[in-house]
């Protein structure tokens, strides 16, 4: 019977683990480097953001981002999934997140980011001795 008792604690203390492992889950460190490149990208643009129809400045979108992408921390495994989770469109209207260029254009700012981030993958891929050294770790896609 302590046997029997032994192993369903050993059991249960090995399930626990296993949960607060999962719950603790962080995304890898390029992915982790990448979002944060596509934050900071956000808050020193020239954009104006539009959220649920307000505009917000770069600096305003770019905290509203790193706020969501804490919210949304356990699921985001790729940088896919922090545009779609955090950086496409609100969570109560369900509208999508949108920038305004200095030319008064708007773009979806999940497409945005997706462009930010070509761009600078493909820089790095024609001249990887001139990419900026700030931005070394950033993930780009094969």
């Amino acid at each position: 019977m302590k046997s029997l008792l032994a192993l369903l604690i050993a059991l249960t203390g090995s399930a626990s683990l296993l949960e607060a492992q999962a719950t603790t889950r962080q995304p890898p460190a390029d992915i982790e480097v990448t979002i944060g490149y596509l934050i900071d990208v956000v808050a020193t643009s020239e954009h104006t953001f539009l959220r649920n129809s307000t505009r917000y400045s770069a600096a305003q979108a770019a905290q509203h981002l790193q706020r969501k992408y804490q919210h949304f921390r356990d699921e985001i495994h790729t940088v896919d999934d922090f545009i779609e989770l955090a950086a496409s469109r609100s969570l109560l209207t369900g509208k999508p997140y949108l920038v305004i260029d200095t030319a008064g254009i708007s773009t979806p700012t999940s497409q945005w980011l997706q462009q930010v981030l070509s761009d600078y993958c493909a820089q790095r891929a024609a001249d990887p001795v001139t990419a900026p050294s700030h931005k070394a770790g950033v993930a780009c896609p094969e």
